[in-house]
């Protein structure tokens, strides 16, 4: 691919190109596309959300009628809810490495903003079930956004 049709599908060539990828080769192609960051921010954007509601939501879940009826439930919840909790602490730091320092920053300001709507809602039957699903589609997308 020459590089007027790179720079017609990569605009963001020019930027990559100081950071010295290779320009018009298939393999420079998969870096510029890799390094571009379409997909992964999306990935990475949503992970933090998700943990950041499923942590938050167990926290609130104080009183026993929002807990599980079931000891072992209850417990894989708070397993869940906190492996949640540390996996978005360590996709903010991997944010500030990886990304530009607005897009953690941006991820961080829309998880308090969900653990806000979460509080002004109040509490709901639906909690303890909504919570664990959000705790496990989060840590199933922050392992996909390390593993990328």
């Amino acid at each position: 691919m020459g590089e007027r049709a790179a720079r017609s599908l990569f605009p963001e060539l020019d930027i990559v190109a100081l950071r010295g990828l290779p320009q018009c080769s298939t393999v420079g192609l998969a870096r510029i596309t890799r390094s571009t960051q379409v997909g992964f921010m999306s990935t990475y954007f949503m992970a933090m959300l998700l943990l950041s509601a499923g942590s938050f939501i167990r926290t609130r879940s104080e009183a026993p009628e929002m807990r599980p009826a079931s000891a072992a439930s209850d417990m894989v919840w708070g397993l869940a809810a906190r492996a949640s909790f540390w996996m978005w602490l360590a996709l903010i730091v991997w944010g500030f490495v990886t990304y530009h320092w607005s897009q953690p920053v941006a991820a961080v300001m829309a998880s308090l903003a969900i653990n806000a709507l979460i509080a002004m809602r109040g509490p709901m039957r639906t909690w303890p079930g909504l919570s664990l699903m959000f705790c496990a589609a989060g840590l199933l997308s922050g392992t996909a956004v390390f593993v990328q």
